[in-house]
């Protein structure tokens, strides 16, 4: 394939046939392996925009796929699903690298949603890079344009939807940003849409940059309405 096109890592048959006919029906060009082997032989990861990724695959899981794909691609988005939806299995799926992570069985047009939400955000950003060059906090410097963070001498690769959530941290420091406003800027969910992933990508954005992430002091939840980031800690 010569242009840009969704590779789909799919075992199950009838599931895989459905993604693709509805993705093809939306403009999009789909490459179809059923193995995790056959995802990572000739690399047809390759030159796509974007991977959805079956976790639960026959020989080389998802995990192992991903976790493949990151250490030659930082930036590529990776949507996974899955059958398990205990939330360590959500948690181990997106510290492999995963972007976002949706539990079967899901409604074809919230699927369509993340797909579209993750391929806009990831041009999104390339667009409309921060005024400021490094954004600091703390002993943190965030490089939003090279998607980069230096944290206490440890340097981090950025995934293009971390680099959106902290776009959207930075842009509105101080504010209170609702679950709902969060989804839709950053994944282009609808607000009543019922995710996880936001959570995660909050535990994962504390581990990166606050001291002690079980007692943060910049991305702050505020109850029953949402997360604050705040350039200063509190005392």
């Amino acid at each position: 394939m010569t242009e840009p096109y969704i590779l789909l890592v799919e075992d199950e048959l009838h599931i895989a046939q459905g993604l693709k006919f509805n993705l093809e029906m939306e403009g999009f060009a789909v490459q179809h392996v059923t193995t995790g082997e056959q995802a990572l032989a000739k690399k047809p990861w390759i030159g796509c925009c974007l991977v959805i990724l079956d976790r639960m695959l026959p020989g080389i899981d998802g995990l192992q796929v991903c976790r493949s794909i990151r250490q030659n691609n930082d930036q590529l988005p990776i949507l996974m699903l899955t059958a398990m939806s205990k939330e360590q299995d959500r948690i181990a799926g997106l510290t492999e690298g995963a972007d976002d992570y949706l539990t079967k069985p899901f409604s074809l047009e919230e699927f369509l949603l993340r797909v579209k939400g993750i391929l806009r955000r990831a041009g999104w950003y390339r667009q409309k890079a921060a005024a400021e060059k490094c954004y600091s906090f703390a002993e943190n410097h965030v490089y939003l344009q090279q998607q980069r963070a230096v944290t206490n001498n440890k340097e981090i690769t950025l995934t293009e939807l971390e680099t959106r959530m902290l776009q959207v941290f930075f842009e509105h420091e101080g504010e209170v940003l609702s679950r709902a406003k969060l989804l839709e800027s950053v994944w282009g969910v609808t607000p009543d849409t019922e995710t996880r992933t936001l959570d995660n990508f909050i535990v994962r954005l504390r581990k990166y940059f606050e001291k002690r992430p079980s007692h943060p002091q910049h991305f702050v939840t505020v109850r029953g309405k949402g997360y604050r980031f705040q350039r200063q800690a509190k005392n």
